[in-house]
């Protein structure tokens, strides 16, 4: 199990403006949901159990809340049931825990073999048209639509049971990060190199744009660009959290943080299933780890700073304090155990590739959304939090008053 839960600080790039801390003095909590496909279902079992450690509260506990790809999802999820937090987590383990892939993309041969007609077509240059995806996931948008009444967030807001919820996407002109929230009075923007956020009114479409995984699923067109996966280029996941005036973030990551650096031997060349693997861990869960040393080295430094020189120097740096709940087993060996429940289409196009083979269960581990496999996460994620309860229960102290 991960055992990098440790306090930081916030850097300048991360700093709170004064506004807002000044409209809401009180500690404040924020959540961050990172991206990771299927694998997000282990996100639900770590909130199920921060729910039971807290003692199933009404009290919406995180009023920040930030997602990224199947993380925002889930963080908006919390959002439209922020005035009901244990119903919001129960409406959450409702879904995962009845997952089918056909509740996520059309997986049925028909619409498998014309999504792989066009994109051989187009490698084949006989159509000059692009192929939008390989993966059709018109059945996740009918879902959110159905399930998400978007409207409540604001409502929420408005009532104090939440402050501010974000999604961010990546946009494939201007490369981008775009932390797209909806805030309350005192939430503002922020640019940065290469990431901004921007306050609107969240609905279906953002979610689709940052849960967009690339090649898979189509890009959405928000405003005037086409978005992608949120995860792309997010080079600091936990900073839309720090933005909106969190002071301390509880971040809950899809893949096993390891500081083995042992490396395996092997002649055998990687298949394109383990290529694929790598490259979405490293969209995935590489940013995630570099912000959090990154915040934890801060940390460390600014500790050496005496406050009366922070304040005459007028550094916006102040503690923040993080919580990292990460998988205590690889997921990848995981998803190797029920590939087989993957439909036969499904199966028939990643066979090929490798990804039915216990090397390439990472690649397969994004796309098993299927009930076994996700209530195997659900049940890691509840266990792995049950036994940092303590670390909980010290992180909520002096929030829950």
């Amino acid at each position: 199990m991960s055992d990098t839960g440790s306090a930081g600080n916030a850097t300048a790039d991360k700093a709170i403006p004064d506004n807002v801390s000044q409209f809401r003095p009180r500690p404040k909590a924020g959540l961050v949901l990172t991206g990771g496909g299927a694998r997000a279902a282990y996100q639900v079992g770590v909130i199920k159990a921060v729910r039971d450690i807290l003692g199933n509260p009404v009290r919406n506990p995180f009023p920040i809340l930030v997602g990224t790809s199947a993380g925002a999802i889930n963080a908006a999820t919390l959002a439209v049931y922020a005035e009901n937090f244990s119903r919001g987590v129960g409406n959450l383990l409702e879904v995962w825990e009845n997952m089918h892939v056909d509740h996520v993309y059309k997986a049925d041969f028909p619409s498998i073999m014309k999504s792989g007609a066009k994109w051989l077509s187009s490698l084949m240059l006989v159509s000059r048209r692009n192929p939008i995806s390989l993966l059709d996931n018109a059945p996740l948008a009918d879902m959110l639509a159905r399930t998400l009444p978007f409207e409540r967030i604001q409502d929420n807001i408005d009532s104090g049971a939440l402050y501010a919820v974000s999604v961010t996407a990546s946009g494939y002109t201007s490369g981008q990060s775009v932390s797209f929230f909806q805030g309350g009075s005192g939430a503002e923007g922020w640019e940065r190199n290469q990431r901004i956020g921007a306050a609107v009114t969240l609905k279906l479409e953002y979610l689709l744009a940052s849960a967009s995984l690339p090649f898979i699923f189509p890009a959405v067109k928000v405003h005037r660009e086409y978005f992608g996966d949120g995860s792309m280029r997010q080079i600091a996941p936990i900073s839309p959290a720090l933005h909106l005036g969190a002071d301390r973030v509880l971040v809950v990551g899809t893949g096993r943080q390891t500081l083995d650096t042992a490396r395996s031997r092997s002649n055998v060349y990687p298949s394109l299933a383990q290529i694929a693997g790598h490259a979405l861990n490293s969209i995935f869960l590489d940013s995630l780890s570099v912000d959090l040393e990154r915040l934890e080295r801060i940390n460390r430094t600014v500790s050496l700073i005496p406050p009366e020189r922070l304040a005459e120097g007028k550094l916006p740096l102040r503690p923040i304090k993080v919580l990292f709940i990460s998988p205590s087993q690889p997921i990848e060996r995981i998803a190797a155990r029920f590939i087989h429940e993957l439909p036969r289409a499904v199966r028939f196009i990643l066979r090929p590739t490798g990804a039915l083979n216990r090397s390439g269960s990472n690649l397969a581990s994004y796309l098993l959304f299927e009930e076994s496999f996700c209530r195997a996460l659900v049940d890691l994620g509840y266990q792995d939090t049950e036994a940092r309860a303590q670390e909980v229960r010290a992180f909520f102290e002096g929030t829950m008053n």
